[in-house]
């Protein structure tokens, strides 16, 4: 009886990485062209201990990939290091990753008048003391996994299709309405639409020239113009199961509409995610729905 749509909570995962993309566009600190080297994995020396760092590892060594292609490919190490920073280049910080995910509706209801909406979890240092308490500290590895949408980040899938409308339609982040004959109402995430374009135009190299095993390229298909963002958020004591995540947009060029998947606790290493489960949707609606394709 879970209405999982505003009221199931769950751990996005890479899913959030536009919004952090544009947000760091927003702020400066880094241009869409610069590359930065992903060989695997980021060392943070040990205090105390040299001989132990920590280690945060992405999912592939991806090379040298400029923000488009960090998008495309899906680089936890990119986005490790424009979250919280590392070597020469400057990060966001929780803070700001905090004020960017709410600008785009985390951590908050959406209004939809449905009963039982909850707000989700963006995770901050004020969070983790009220959860785990005073002598569990924040560190800069809580960044980066909230950076990449893992720790304590949850989110509802109607929050997620609403922050996907607003990077494809410029920046409107839409109240959801239910009568066909509501007055829109929005608010402005005020991040401008030159920046968001380079988001659109990294989600739709994703469907077009990413890898397949990490991106919705499966789904460039004949018949629509798909951008999009997969997301694979590990749950679990020892990252034993995940949840399986799809967003995105079309047409690409002239976004009309949107859409947000989630396969909820699949076992880890599961191949087949939300995006392989929407391309038999999209195959039906290319042959029967035409008028919802352009």
């Amino acid at each position: 009886m879970l209405n999982r749509a505003v009221a199931g909570a769950y751990t996005p995962g890479s899913i959030v990485k536009p919004i952090f993309a544009s947000a760091a566009l927003n702020e400066g600190i880094i241009s869409p062209d610069k590359q930065i080297l992903s060989t695997g994995a980021i060392s943070i020396p040990n205090p105390y201990d040299k001989s132990n760092p920590s280690i945060f590892r992405d999912w592939a060594v991806h090379g040298l990939v400029d923000m488009r292609m960090a998008l495309a490919v899906s680089s936890d190490e990119y986005f490790y290091t424009i979250g919280g920073g590392y070597g020469e280049q400057q990060g966001l910080g929780i803070n700001r990753l905090d004020e960017y995910a709410r600008r785009f509706g985390l951590g908050t209801s959406t209004g939809i008048a449905i009963l039982g909406e909850v707000s989700g979890v963006i995770p901050t240092p004020e969070w983790k003391a009220k959860i785990f308490g005073p002598d569990d500290p924040w560190r800069i590895g809580n960044t980066y996994h909230t950076a990449i949408g893992q720790y304590g980040f949850q989110l509802t899938p109607l929050q997620a299709v609403r922050f996907v409308s607003a990077i494809a339609n410029g920046g409107r982040l839409m109240k959801p309405q239910l009568i066909a004959s509501s007055t829109p109402e929005y608010s402005d995430v005020g991040i401008p639409d030159s920046y968001l374009q380079i988001v659109r135009e990294g989600m739709r190299l994703a469907v077009t020239s990413g890898r397949k095993d990490a991106t919705v390229k499966y789904l460039n298909i004949s018949g629509i113009r798909m951008a999009g963002k997969t997301g694979t958020a590990q749950l679990g004591a020892r990252n034993e199961s995940m949840n399986a995540w799809f967003i995105g947009f079309w047409p690409a060029e002239n976004p009309r509409f949107a859409v947000a998947t989630v396969l909820e606790n699949a076992p880890a290493g599961t191949l087949s995610g939300a995006g392989p489960a929407m391309l038999p949707f999209f195959q039906w609606l290319i042959a029967n729905k035409p008028e919802y394709v352009n």
